[in-house]
This record gives structure tokens, C-alpha cells and sequence, in this order.
């Protein structure tokens, strides 16, 4: 076990980890407000534009998956410096864009670096804590990191205006060459040479066939991943819907969605205070029941009231309800995969951002209204993350861990 001298030391990488992990948040929320001004610039359509978000997602996931196993033989430093350089250069191409297409492949690019800093960020907190302070870190890692959806759309508001949309891609780059630096500087590897040597790289991706047939990893990764897929169709129709439907600002679009990064920050907050004392477990089936609620009522607001506050208070619950799932189900599938632990935080993160990748695409048919085709998705996600939740709380028994 780390010494608590360890363990403090350790709590100081904290902000730089939450902001590793920010990189998938920021990379898409910051250029939400900009997604029409994008459209009109390039010359290209609504839909096309819309599928960068999407193109964005699935990089991400299938970045994840290759860095996670990767990390686990030959460390996570190395792997995740990488990543962030490929990110780093792709920000370039998506700055100097000059069409949707090229667009579309820079942000794919962008991703497949991105994925790296998000996914082996949490490896490195589960390499240096205990599970029950490594799933409270993570709580507060996710605090840290809402601050970039809280943020992101409001500066992208701000660079749009001042600088035009490629401005909004040039912070994106500062933000990659700052945590480039960062992580050279500051942050050493978590992952000791002994354990590195333990699995060949082969053995270290079939973990994840073993994964597939554990009902107790399938669960948890529905669970969170749904939830996700969910947020996803927000922040994809969101803003088409807000602009469009009820005529708002980017600015006032902008605020709305920083309200519901609140509501993450809040429950991360809350769950880091409670977790220990009523367990990962419990904290999240609540947060997937009201998630359920929440998809349900926003369906018949959409629907049958079309009226603007219950849609926010709607949205805000199955929004905020991601704090509450995404920490503790990853924690509890990386104590339960001790020696996967890279390859663990991959899948789990290859799966919300695999299943936000269909999430976006079912709202971003063309002529469909974009109201309702999120009002459908939510609904669906949510009660597919209550039924992984039913599944990971009865399934027994749960496997053991051999790590650290």
C-alpha cells in the first residue's frame, strides 16, 4: 500500500489529471456555439458539420482501446505523450480547414491523439491509489474536468466572436502544446516496471474478450456508457434545437449548457463526500433511476407540453446523473480487473464514447427535427442505463482483484 506521504504527493496531480481527462469536453464543447458559423464558412451543410461531432466521438473511442492495453505493457507516460503531440498537430489541420471533408478527417485525427490523456489519465489514478480513495479522486478528477463543458462553450462564444471560428480551433491547439508540456514536466510514470512486464501486448488486448463475457463489466459499461450516449445526444442537437426552436443566442445557448456542467460538478462533489460511506454501488443505481425519470419526463415535454423550462429541468437531471455513474463504474471495473487496469479504463471509456458515437448519429438524420430525435434517444439511453445497472447489482460473483 502507499505511504500517506505517497498518497499526498500523489493528491497534487489531481488538477493535472482532471485536465487530461477535460480533453474530450473540451475539444467538443468548445466548438459547439460555432457548429453553424463552421456550416457557413466552409460552405458545407448542417448535417455535415454535425458529423465532425460524431467522426470526433468515434476516434476518441477507438483511440481509447488501442492506448489502454498499449499503456499496460509499456507504460503510461510514453503512450500518453504521444497522443497529445498527435492531437497537438491535428489542432493544426483543423485550424487551416478548408472544407467539411478535410474538416471531418482533421477531427477524426485530433481524436484518435485525444483519447490517449483522457482514458490513461484515469489509469494513472487507479496505479496510485487504493480503490475507495481511487474512486473518490476520480469523483474530484471529474470535477475538474466538468469545468471544461462549464467553460468551454462560453469561451467558444468568445473566440467565435472575436477571432471567427478558427480561432476557436487555434485554443485547442494551445490547449494540446500546454498539456503536452505539463505532462513532460510534472507527471512520472505511474506504472512500475515489473508490472509493465507482467502481460505480452497480445495477452493485454485480449483482456477485453474477457471483459465481454463478464455480466458484471457488461453491466457497469452499459450502465455509464448509456448515461454518456445520452449527454451525447444533448450536446449533439442541443444546439440546433435551442437556437432554432426557441430562437436563443449562442451566448444564452452557451449558458444553459455551462448550468448543466454544473449539476456534474455538483454530484462528482457529492459523491466524493459520500462514496466511501455508502458505496459506489448505491450511488450509482440512484443516479441511473433518476436518469431514467428525467429521459422520461423530457419526452413528454418535447412531445405533449412543448414548454421551455420542463425540457431545462429535464436535461439538467440526465446531464447532471453522468457524475454520479461515470466515476463509480469505472472505479469499480478497474478494482475488479487489478492487473487490466489500463486496459479496463479503455473500454470503459471506448464504450460511453462508442455509444455517444450512436447517440449523435440517431440525432443527426437529416430533415429529422431535432427536438424530438433527442427526446427519443435520451429516453431510450437512459432506460437501457437502468437495465445495466439491474444487471451489474445482481450478477454474482464479482471478480477479484489482483492489482494494486
Amino acid at each position: 500500500m502507499p505511504s500517506s506521504i505517497g498518497l499526498r504527493r500523489d493528491q497534487r496531480l489531481l488538477p493535472l489529471l482532471g485536465a487530461l481527462v477535460a480533453f474530450g469536453p473540451m475539444a467538443i464543447d468548445l466548438y459547439l456555439p460555432a457548429l453553424p458559423a463552421i456550416a457557413a464558412g466552409l460552405g458545407a451543410s448542417i448535417e455535415t458539420i454535425q458529423r465532425s461531432v460524431t467522426v470526433f466521438l468515434a476516434g476518441f473511442a477507438l483511440g481509447m482501446l488501442f492506448y489502454g492495453p498499449v499503456s499496460d505493457r509499456y507504460g503510461r507516460r510514453i503512450v500518453m505523450l504521444t497522443g497529445i503531440a498527435l492531437f497537438s498537430a491535428a489542432s493544426i489541420v483543423c485550424t487551416l480547414a478548408t472544407a467539411g471533408d478535410e474538416l471531418i478527417v482533421a477531427r477524426f485525427v485530433q481524436a484518435l491523439g485525444g483519447g490517449a490523456a483522457s482514458v490513461l489519465a484515469r489509469a494513472v489514478v487507479r496505479d496510485l491509489f487504493p480503490p475507495s480513495v481511487a474512486i473518490r479522486n476520480l469523483s474530484l478528477m471529474a470535477m475538474i474536468t466538468a469545468i471544461a463543458p462549464l467553460a468551454a462553450p462560453l469561451l467558444g462564444s468568445f473566440f467565435l466572436g472575436f477571432s471567427g471560428w478558427r480561432g476557436v480551433f487555434a485554443v485547442l491547439l494551445l490547449y494540446g502544446l500546454v498539456m503536452l508540456g505539463a505532462v513532460w514536466r510534472w507527471l512520472p510514470e505511474s506504472l512500475p516496471e515489473e508490472r509493465r512486464g507482467q502481460l505480452k501486448l497480445h495477452q493485454a488486448f485480449t483482456a477485453y474478450g474477457v471483459f465481454a463475457k463478464d455480466p458484471f463489466a457488461v453491466g457497469l459499461l452499459i450502465a455509464s456508457g448509456m448515461s454518456f450516449a445520452a449527454m451525447f445526444a444533448y450536446i449533439t442537437a442541443g444546439p440546433f434545437y435551442f437556437m432554432t426552436t426557441w430562437n436563443l443566442s449562442p451566448f444564452a445557448y452557451s449558458s444553459l449548457f455551462a448550468v448543466n456542467a454544473l449539476g456534474i460538478i455538483c454530484t462528482n462533489l457529492l459523491n466524493s463526500r459520500l462514496v466511501i460511506l455508502i458505496g459506489p454501488e448505491k450511488i450509482a443505481s440512484f443516479g441511473s433511476a433518476i436518469s431514467f425519470v428525467a429521459g422520461i419526463s423530457l419526452l413528454a415535454s418535447i412531445l405533449f407540453f412543448h414548454a421551455l423550462f420542463p425540457v431545462i429541468a429535464s436535461l439538467f437531471l440526465v446531464v447532471s446523473m453522468t457524475g454520479l455513474l461515470g466515476a463509480n463504474c469505472v472505479g469499480l471495473l478497474m478494482t475488479a480487473y487489478g492487473e487490466n487496469v489500463g486496459a479496463a479504463a479503455a473500454l470503459f471509456g471506448a464504450c460511453q464514447f462508442g455509444l455517444g458515437v450512436m447517440a449523435s448519429a440517431s440525432v443527426s438524420f437529416p430533415h429529422s427535427d431535432p427536438g424530438t430525435s433527442m427526446a427519443w434517444t435520451i429516453a431510450l439511453t437512459t432506460s437501457m442505463s437502468l437495465a445495466g445497472t439491474v444487471l451489474f447489482r445482481t450478477c454474482a460473483p464479482r471478480p477479484k482483484s489482483s492489482g494494486q
